[in-house]
């Protein structure tokens, strides 16, 4: 016994300046944080908060708008909070906040938003600060998730657009200096869906903002998507019209569309590895003479056809490509749930037409010119290989993935997008499209994030990233800070499932993720395993 006393004396002894050292860092880290005064080095700004936030802290916001329906967020290393308000003209400023961690990587990170919304995404300020990296974002010029903000006030939709990103930046890289008093090693920015518009954006209109940008299902095209999805509720009707479609019945069109396509791969696992591949005929759903349960009637039946059918203009060309098949179930709680999609409602009532009052059961696709037309600070976004060329240039990295089963963008968008730079790279033989910008489908993978297939990739704080390592092959945004700092370029993304989305219960599924065109294909055995697929 007494020699166990002696050996925990000698190990005590031992990690006691360790402990000391760790101790004094934290409070050194902690006083250099409450002596910042970042308020003197951004013109105009406000601070709203400076405070050292420990390791473990369930931060609240009690002052977020609750429409954010972000209460709260866990912090899982040491941190300084920096919140200022930052003015972006006379009638027009963004909520910015900053978390500077103490353990840092030399790397900063941006993080976008979603929707039309005005909601800072903490959970993603927390995934970054988490894995070393100076992480920033704004509520993109506004509070909450409508749109009556932009009403008679186009210094809001500029902000909207592109402004309140940029200033981010340009805050974000002067205190990030400025506090650890050196500066930055790479750049990097994280966002889905409007926020994947917004990285596309930045590498077109300031291509040195960031060194490597990951852009998820990205609402490119802006205009065209705020159109298409007012597009359905003409077609569906109010949820009290005689022949609306029931998430019920929604189940059943689902169920038909899986029994005609699901094992078009191979496997029947409620994934669509290739949408494409999908001609879905509703006509199936069809009930018979006699039956009126668990089937449609012929008017349903020619809403779903055009519901999965491309939004085109009066001369039949192409707006804005069709829902792929599959996203039935989630689509339901939105796109075709018998009421105006609440984005493009605000949008052409406070953007486009400037009339509260416009009815959305009146859309037609003049009203999708319109708002083509006005494109308000270009914010449709949609780059050609040349305008992305002093991103290149400036050797950025960018890499897109989209979910194969989205239900809010669909994924043939992107593939469209992607399509037409490599078509322009195929007639330009001085640039290789792969050398810098690569696109995934990810097989499975509701809006960014959910689904049957395996879709944690990292692309978010929160659920998207738990349970697996910061690691290149599995986790996107450490693929793009491998490719931007080790010169290796993602050739797939493994994607995890766990079971019931819980990362405890293990794992469900894995598959690799395909560099596009590629698709997944199925080669034999357990088809749960990764290595039964392939890319080809």
């Amino acid at each position: 016994m007494a020699f166990n006393f002696l050996c925990r004396c000698f190990l005590a002894a031992f990690l006691l300046p360790f402990v000391a050292a760790a101790a004094a860092a934290a409070t050194s880290f902690q006083a250099r944080c409450l002596l910042f005064a970042p308020q003197k080095y951004i013109q105009n700004s406000t601070l709203n908060i400076l405070s050292f936030v420990p390791k473990g802290t369930n931060l609240t916001f009690p002052d977020n708008d609750a429409t954010c329906a972000r209460p709260y967020q866990v912090v899982s290393v040491d941190l300084c909070r920096v919140a200022l308000s930052i003015p972006t003209s006379h009638r027009s400023s963004i909520t910015y906040e900053l978390w500077l961690p103490s353990t840092w990587t030399g790397r900063i990170l941006a993080t976008g938003n979603g929707g039309i919304d005005g909601c800072v995404r903490y959970e993603d300020l927390a995934y970054g600060t988490l894995n070393g990296f100076a992480t920033y974002g704004s509520n993109n010029g506004h509070n909450g998730t409508t749109g009556v903000p932009f009403y008679r006030n186009p210094d809001i939709v500029q902000d909207f657009a592109w402004r309140a990103l940029h200033t981010s930046v340009t805050s974000g890289k002067k205190l990030i200096k400025l506090f650890y008093q050196q500066s930055f090693r790479t750049s990097y920015y994280l966002g889905c869906s409007l926020g994947g518009r917004q990285g596309i954006k930045s590498s077109q209109k300031f291509p040195t903002d960031f060194d490597g940008i990951v852009a998820g299902s990205p609402a490119v095209d802006f205009n065209n998507l705020i159109s298409w999805r007012a597009s359905f509720f003409p077609i569906t009707g109010s949820s009290t019209s005689t022949d609306f479609i029931s998430p019920a019945l929604w189940s059943v069109i689902h169920e038909e569309v899986l029994k005609q396509c699901d094992e078009i791969d191979g496997v029947m696992d409620g994934i669509i590895e290739n949408p494409n591949l999908c001609h879905f005929n509703a006509t199936a759903t069809l009930c018979p003479t006699g039956v009126s349960s668990n089937c449609l009637n012929a008017v349903q039946v020619g809403m779903v056809e055009k519901i999965f059918s491309p939004l085109l203009n009066g001369n039949g060309d192409l707006i804005y490509p069709a829902m792929q098949p599959g996203s039935e179930l989630m689509a339901v709680q939105k796109l075709y749930a018998g009421a105006p999609f609440s984005y493009s409602q605000d949008w052409f009532r406070y953007v486009v037409y400037n009339n509260p009052s416009w009815d959305p059961a009146t859309f037609t696709y003049l009203d999708s010119l319109a708002a083509e037309s006005l494109n308000p600070f270009d914010i449709r976004t949609w780059p050609s290989l040349s305008d992305l060329r002093a991103f290149r240039n400036a050797n950025g990295k960018m890499i897109t993935f989209h979910g194969g089963q989205d239900n809010q963008i669909t994924s043939f968008n992107t593939e469209r997008f992607y399509d037409g730079l490599l078509a322009e790279a195929a007639d330009d033989h001085s640039c290789q499209l792969d050398d810098f910008y690569r696109f995934f489908r990810v097989p499975g993978m509701f809006h960014y994030s959910a689904g049957p297939g395996g879709w944690v990739i990292g692309q978010q704080g929160g659920s998207p990233a738990n349970g697996i390592a910061f690691n290149s092959s599995v986790n996107v945004l450490a693929a793009v800070v491998n490719w931007v700092e080790n010169r290796v370029a993602p050739k797939s993304i493994l994607g995890t499932k766990f079971v019931n989305d819980t990362v405890s219960l293990g794992i469900e599924l894995q598959r690799n993720h395909c560099l596009y065109p590629l698709t997944s294909t199925y080669i034999g055995g357990d088809s749960t395993l990764p290595s039964s697929w392939s890319c080809s």
